[in-house]
């Protein structure tokens, strides 16, 4: 088994927010709050279904939340963004979360993982109707890489080299438009 990194792990998980999971009443409450994580990815838990996760995990403040919340959105995009296969999930965890919780997260980060990667390539651009699958992954990284980097000013420059072929463009156009209505 490969070493894990506990200062890196520890800082993750903070003062021990992950244990709270563990006042979940079933398998099925943690897979409800995993997926509700997964749901509002974008939007974040709105006040009904912080309520649900709360009382759920038997938590009374949002202040007491709110940590686990982030451990938990931070597991979620290391599964699905990085590069972690699923054998590897396992080693996210630091050694003082318990072996009963952290099998458990596995299992179900495990089982999760495929869809959820599935639903972040449908929200790439670029992926047009192939799958994720059908790409090579170095591409789609080349594709992100370039992306992230370039900025709209580049893509335009690249696009119209001379400013002047733009703005003498629209002043033709908008003397043939005045000259064409008079």
């Amino acid at each position: 088994m490969e070493e894990r990194r506990p200062a890196a792990a520890a800082a993750l998980w903070g003062h021990g927010h992950l244990p709270l999971l563990a006042r979940a009443r079933s398998k099925d409450s943690v897979e409800y709050v995993l997926q509700a994580l997964w749901r509002t990815r974008r939007t974040g838990l709105d006040a009904a279904d912080r309520a649900v996760v709360r009382d759920i995990l038997q938590i009374p403040s949002d202040s007491e939340l709110d940590p686990l919340l982030v451990c938990l959105r931070i597991l979620i995009r290391r599964c699905v963004h990085d590069d972690v296969a699923k054998d590897d999930i396992p080693k996210l965890f630091p050694e003082e979360v318990l072996p009963e919780l952290q099998r458990l997260l596995t299992l179900l980060l495990q089982k999760f993982q495929p869809e959820w990667r599935q639903d972040t390539a449908k929200d790439q651009p670029h992926c047009g109707t192939s799958s994720v699958e059908d790409s090579s992954k170095s591409g789609q990284k080349e594709v992100k890489l370039r992306l992230a980097k370039d900025s709209l000013d580049k893509m335009l420059k690249d696009m119209y080299p001379n400013k002047e072929q733009v703005s003498n463009a629209a002043d033709v156009n908008g003397h043939e438009e005045a000259a064409g209505g008079t």
